[in-house]
């Protein structure tokens, strides 16, 4: 699957449109998205994403970002991420974008930020992935 068919897939997921999670780009080792929060994620402050929303955001951002780089006999599992809110997650929308910071064989590591409509840095996140090769369906180590 090239690039484009994976973003028009990856934006088609049922979860990411409920909690109002689009896919912008994806390319070699770079990824960005745009969280535009309905009001039923919104807690305990109107208009303001509650932080496990902006995490999802980030976390599916820097996976998009590692997916770029994989070819179809791959796949991947978050191991570990880890956020920085540096200011409250206001305006109409928050844009996060992820690079990839280092690439082996079985893992990558990226980074990312997170602003919100006027620029304001929300968030910092930086994350560890487990990259597995797939034969016929079945993930291998």
């Amino acid at each position: 699957m090239d690039l484009t068919d994976q973003l028009e897939a990856l934006n088609e997921n049922r979860l990411y449109r409920a909690l109002g999670i689009e896919i912008l780009e994806t390319r070699d080792g770079f990824a960005s998205s745009r969280l535009t929060a309905p009001p039923e994620v919104c807690w305990p402050v109107p208009k303001r994403p509650h932080g496990g929303i902006v995490f999802t955001q980030v976390d599916t951002t820097m996976a998009t970002c590692v997916m770029s780089m994989l070819d179809e006999s791959q796949s991947l599992s978050t191991i570990g991420v880890d956020i920085q809110y540096t200011n409250p997650a206001l305006g109409d929308f928050l844009v996060c974008e992820a690079w990839s910071t280092h690439r082996t064989k079985r893992m990558a590591f990226v980074r990312s930020e997170t602003r919100s409509a006027d620029g304001t840095l929300v968030a910092l996140g930086q994350g560890t992935f487990r990259i597995f090769l797939q034969t016929h369906g079945v993930t291998a180590l």
